[in-house]
């Protein structure tokens, strides 16, 4: 069932949402060549909990810890551990937060120093294809608007989209109704309606988009090939105007 939230509800999801966003700008400040990824882990847990939001990553199916750190050719789910950030290195941050019950989501891809021209334009497109998918989050658009839209400028671009991940509702929980491909069929899929909150996040291979699941942690999705991956995302309610972004990366880029 989809989950529709009224106007009150989702100005509550926007304060989680801005909070969120600092959130990443503030770990995002730490990320240099020498940190450990369980470090930028510690820094982003202590600075919810102090602003009285709670990490809804941590615990969540076993998962150990508040942030998704991944690194390279890790999509998503990386597990911060002792991994040291190097030169070069393009680091995805993906949390999710609850502050007075409800909900947001929000990924952002960071380039550490001088990445080469080739991850910097693996993360440029990813981060187009992230707000070509939120300008099709109309009411009376469909799911597949949303994910076509994505698939068709990463492919043009020269890249493939995940297919075994995708977004999804997103607002009172985690994860709700409905499901949000990267990849689709204009005008098919779920109606997309006034009141419903989703989490938009491509998640691009520079090669093929086959993945692989850690074994041994049954989390980290790599990228088979070992090419890099992006990652952005964003979490967005559908109002009569338009798609309205409720969290942001101002923080991050206004510095």
């Amino acid at each position: 069932m989809i989950l529709l939230k009224t106007k009150e509800e989702i100005a509550l999801i926007r304060d989680a949402a801005l909070l969120l966003g600092k959130t990443l700008a503030e770990v995002g400040r730490h990320i240099h060549p020498g940190v450990t990824t369980a470090f930028l882990n510690q820094i982003g847990e202590q600075y919810i909990r102090d602003h009285g939001a709670i990490p809804l990553c941590k615990g969540y199916e076993g998962f150990p810890s508040a942030f998704c750190i991944s690194v390279n050719d890790v999509v998503v789910h990386g597990i911060p551990g002792e991994r040291f950030i190097k030169e070069g290195d393009n680091v995805s941050l993906d949390c999710v937060i609850s502050l007075n019950g409800y909900v947001a989501d929000s990924a952002y891809t960071f380039g550490v120093g001088e990445v080469s021209p080739e991850v910097s334009r693996l993360m440029k497109v990813t981060k187009e294809a992230l707000y070509i998918g939120l300008d099709k989050c109309k009411a009376g658009n469909r799911v597949g608007d949303i994910s076509h839209a994505i698939q068709m400028h990463c492919e043009k671009n020269g890249y493939s989209v995940v297919r075994e991940l995708c977004g999804h509702g997103v607002g009172l929980k985690m994860h709700e109704s409905p499901n949000v491909p990267n990849y689709g069929t204009p005008g098919t899929g779920p109606l997309l309606k006034e009141g419903m909150v989703i989490a938009v996040e491509p998640m691009v291979c520079m090669g093929s988009k086959n993945v692989k699941f850690s074994k041994s942690d049954g989390w980290t999705c790599s990228t088979k090939d070992g090419k890099p991956a992006a990652h952005f995302e964003h979490t967005v309610a559908i109002t009569a105007n338009g798609p309205d972004i409720l969290t942001t990366f101002d923080f991050i880029e206004n510095k």
